[in-house]
């Protein structure tokens, strides 16, 4: 999970930087609430990770290298095909949480995490991509 958040985090810096320095594609700041709610999730994850006495990566590593390869793509194609990776990626990530969540051993604060408060962001996310999906002609 802490993985799969790292990667988006860096699929959002590097889309807001393409936005930043390509005027054609609109402005950052519309991701820039998705960024950070990754940037939440990624603290939130990590600091159970640290409760359980264990360490955690610090990068998305392989799956980070993906998501430039798939996002790199996207910015070629434009602001449509960019916004519609972002989504498909929250959308992968809701059914990641939603896969973890079937396990049963899995500790209670980190089942309570993902219900009360990751699963949120990532529909929060969803919802604000279909906004912007919607005004790109």
């Amino acid at each position: 999970m802490l993985t799969d958040e790292l990667s988006a985090m860096e699929t959002y810096q590097q889309i807001m930087k393409k936005l930043q320095n390509d005027a054609c594609f609109g402005k950052p700041e519309s991701l820039l609430p998705l960024y950070k709610g990754h940037k939440e999730a990624v603290s939130s994850l990590q600091a159970q990770i640290r409760e359980l006495g264990c360490t955690h990566p610090e990068t998305s590593n392989v799956r980070g290298v993906w998501a430039q390869i798939v996002q790199g793509c996207a910015i070629l194609q434009g602001k449509q095909a960019m916004l519609k990776i972002l989504q498909v990626g929250e959308k992968s990530s809701i059914e990641g949480y939603e896969k973890v969540l079937q396990n049963t051993k899995l500790a209670t604060s980190i089942r309570c995490l993902i219900e009360w408060k990751l699963l949120f962001i990532q529909q929060a996310h969803i919802r604000t991509l279909d906004r912007l999906l919607d005004t790109v002609v």
